[in-house]
């Protein structure tokens, strides 16, 4: 068994440093590369672009490059790109509505590489570079829009920034993705309480408004019943005359009820007045009247002339 130890040994040695050395060793020295997904590979030798490899997996150099895989990276470089899709959100560009009042706008943007090259030799800081080209996008392209227009229409002022953006963008090896325009509001405190003000005093006004609809309704509705009540009472008084005069002219046709009816009325009259009544009857009926009428003063006398 112990003459077995050393070759377990310097098998476990193999497996656990050789191998990886090796293939370091190699990789070194240019004979193989491997590319992961969504990567990118540019080999520059002297610089001159060599290669451009974007495929994933396995890629043997000597086959690409040729003899210059074996220098390549002790004379030359080979840069590691990552094109994965990548994504960014800008806050609060400030802009200008037409109407003046400072409005917030925050925009949400997709790149990726899509030209390696271009990435890295056109270009100092690309990425920095097409944040602000969205930057000056944003607020060239959406100032001095209409407010109405700027609260309600996002998706036509995304495709602006984009259309405006793309060109550019592709001319330093990124891609621009979607982008959408996430978020539009004021800037300004002062403005917001002005209009939070204003809102609260429109629906009061509107609820001032409703109210008075309805007292409005109510008074239509109560005028026209007392117009309606008004008419039917001066109809009412109207015909009243021609009712009793048909019913006077029905009774006179007969007199002893003509005659029955007036007594009735004026002792109806005499007893609702609130006048002194004095009964006077008899044979004596003469000098009584003549002694009441001298109490009460001397007689009035006619005039001569009459």
């Amino acid at each position: 068994m112990t003459e077995f130890l050393p070759a377990l040994f310097i098998t476990f040695f193999m497996l656990m440093f050789g191998i990886p050395f090796l293939l370091g060793l190699a990789k070194f020295f240019g004979f193989y590369t491997v590319v992961e997904e969504r990567q990118c590979q540019v080999f520059v030798l002297f610089g001159k672009v060599l290669k451009v490899i974007d495929e994933p997996g396995l890629h043997f150099l000597l086959f690409d490059l040729g003899p210059a895989a074996l220098i390549i990276n002790l004379l030359g470089k080979c840069y590691v790109i990552d094109r994965r899709l990548d994504q960014e959100y800008r806050r609060s560009e400030p802009v200008n509505s037409e109407e003046g009042a400072p409005m917030g706008i925050g925009i949400w943007y997709e790149m990726w590489v899509s030209d390696p090259v271009a990435y890295l030799f056109k270009n100092t800081d690309p990425r920095g570079s097409l944040r602000a080209n969205v930057s000056n996008a944003t607020v060239r392209c959406l100032s001095n829009m209409p407010l109405s227009e700027m609260l309600g229409t996002r998706h036509k002022m995304s495709l602006t920034v984009r259309n405006e953006v793309s060109p550019r963008s592709n001319e330093w090896g990124y891609q621009l993705g979607s982008v959408y325009i996430r978020k539009v509001h004021f800037r300004d405190k002062d403005m917001i309480r002005q209009i939070e003000e204003k809102v609260v005093n429109r629906l009061r006004q509107v609820t001032a408004a409703i109210k008075q609809a309805g007292a409005n309704q109510v008074s239509v509705i109560s005028s026209s019943a007392e117009r309606e009540a008004s008419i039917e009472f001066g109809r009412a008084s109207a015909i009243r005359p021609n009712l009793l005069g048909q019913a006077l002219r029905e009774i006179s046709k007969e007199p002893v009820v003509v005659k029955a009816l007036f007594e009735i009325l004026e002792t109806q009259k005499i007893t609702e007045s609130a006048g002194r009544l004095t009964l006077v009857g008899g044979d004596n009926g003469a000098l009584l009247r003549n002694l009441l009428a001298a109490k009460d003063g001397p007689p009035t006398l006619p005039s001569p002339g009459l």
